[in-house]
């Protein structure tokens, strides 16, 4: 099984690009972050085309995310509320989480907020939102020990997960605050997929626009794969595929692929 993580900055921008790529991998779940529309008008018809089925949960111009998968999924839900109905329904007035199950595998597809700047309202709400994640996957791993928790997280782990010329004390993505919000999420027994494979930096998975980030590898690692134990063992790899980075108009983001 095959299962990939891409923020494409925009589903009906980036169309053309997510098809071919699809074409070129054939993978089993594709999990997208920032589609940025709702959902009726989601471009379904390209994606039945290939065969796949669509689960989606998205808002206008911003967030947003959704599920595609060769096989239908069981036990979809969207958003925290559906886990958690005791929460305040604001916590799902933003498009940021999806969930279903295949071949006894759940999926929890993410687009965590960016938080801006720290210190910020909108760092306080990361933060917040962090721990209601936490709060979620309590509930989840309950009835379901196996679990690919996968988006963009926006939040570089370590320091070898960001560019040696970035600044990164009290860096939004990279602030103490943010690292130990994520690292309560994982410490409830989640592993990077990734880091079972790669223990080396300049690995990176999302790239400025400015600058000419790209070109001069000036990136960050924020594209994760957590998995719970038992999959992590049946994970045989778990790549950064650049390629579509280097199109043109692309997002600012690539795809991660894990396979088990």
């Amino acid at each position: 099984m095959k299962i990939a993580t891409w923020n494409v900055n925009s589903i009906r921008t980036r169309l053309e690009q997510v098809i071919d790529w699809l074409n070129q991998n054939p993978i089993d779940v594709l999990c997208l972050q920032e589609t940025k529309v709702v959902d009726a008008d989601f471009p379904r018809l390209p994606f039945e085309t290939l065969g796949y089925h669509l689960y989606i949960f998205g808002q206008k111009s911003y967030n947003g995310v959704a599920l595609i998968s060769r096989k239908p999924l069981e036990d979809v839900s969207m958003g925290f509320c559906a886990i958690l109905p005791e929460i305040e329904p604001q916590w799902d007035e933003q498009k940021r989480v999806i969930t279903g199950v295949i071949d006894g595998v759940r999926i929890v597809n993410l687009y965590v907020p960016n938080g801006s700047a720290v210190g910020s309202d909108k760092y306080e709400y990361k933060l917040r939102w962090l721990t209601v994640l936490r709060k979620y996957l309590q509930v989840v791993l309950l009835s379901q020990p196996d679990i690919c928790m996968c988006g963009d997280f926006n939040i570089a782990l370590e320091d070898i997960d960001i560019h040696d010329k970035a600044k990164i004390e009290n860096h939004i993505m990279a602030s103490e605050p943010e690292r130990q919000a994520l690292r309560g999420v994982i410490s409830l027994g989640f592993a990077d997929a990734f880091r079972k494979f790669n223990k080396e930096g300049g690995n990176y998975s999302w790239w400025d626009y400015r600058t000419a980030a790209f070109k001069r590898n000036l990136g960050w690692r924020i594209d994760h794969h957590y998995l719970t134990p038992v999959l992590c063992d049946r994970a045989k790899s778990c790549i950064i595929d650049v390629a579509p980075r280097k199109l043109t108009q692309p997002s600012d983001h690539t795809p991660v692929i894990v396979e088990f």
